[in-house]
């Protein structure tokens, strides 16, 4: 059973603090602003915004179940648990909220790391996270500048931020986000 706007809104809020359901509300509207401004769908962008985070609360030892009994990316298992909940976030957005449109899933499982390849609606949603107007950090606004040029400027600005500190902390980058960052640069230059 698919659920309505508002009970996803609900069950959504329910399961994070006050300060992260304030980051989603701000993903919601970001969304869709950015998809009005490059074509994407609205009203899918939305879902898909309140449904980003919703396993970002949950134990560690949930999630790690949840990855290794449902065949989810074993990958990710062996990098940072920051990323778990965006996979996990997909299969509870399908299974647990009826969620069957697989763009919306995709904008989900890839707003954290990206990946090549990355449709509209993924790149929306993603990009909506790293500008929408409750985050604050160094480079907040470069970004937000490069996506009012386009979602692709917009998202390698938001990748090499990314990247930029892992590498400052001597930290994993994950393997798809290079490779996400890598072929939107070729996707601009290929627009030159």
């Amino acid at each position: 059973m698919a659920y309505s706007r508002e009970a996803l809104i609900e069950a959504v809020s329910a399961q994070m603090p006050d300060k992260r359901w304030k980051h989603t509300l701000g993903v919601m509207e970001s969304s869709v602003k950015l998809a009005e401004t490059y074509g994407a769908d609205p009203v899918r962008a939305e879902t898909a915004a309140i449904l980003h985070d919703v396993a970002k609360y949950w134990p560690v030892e949930r999630m790690r179940d949840i990855i290794e009994q449902n065949g989810l990316s074993k990958e990710l298992l062996s990098h940072d648990k920051q990323l778990w909940h965006a996979e996990v976030g997909a299969f509870v957005a399908e299974h647990d909220y009826g969620i069957t449109d697989s763009e919306v899933l995709d904008a989900i499982r890839y707003h954290t790391s990206g990946r090549e390849g990355m449709e509209i609606l993924e790149k929306v949603v993603c990009l909506a996270d790293y500008i929408e107007p409750g985050r604050d950090f160094p480079g907040v606004n470069h970004i937000r500048k490069q996506a009012k040029v386009s979602l692709e400027d917009g998202l390698v600005a938001g990748f090499d931020s990314t990247i930029s500190l892992l590498l400052e902390k001597r930290r994993i980058v994950f393997p798809l986000t290079v490779l996400a960052r890598n072929d939107l640069v070729r996707i601009l230059e290929e627009k030159e």
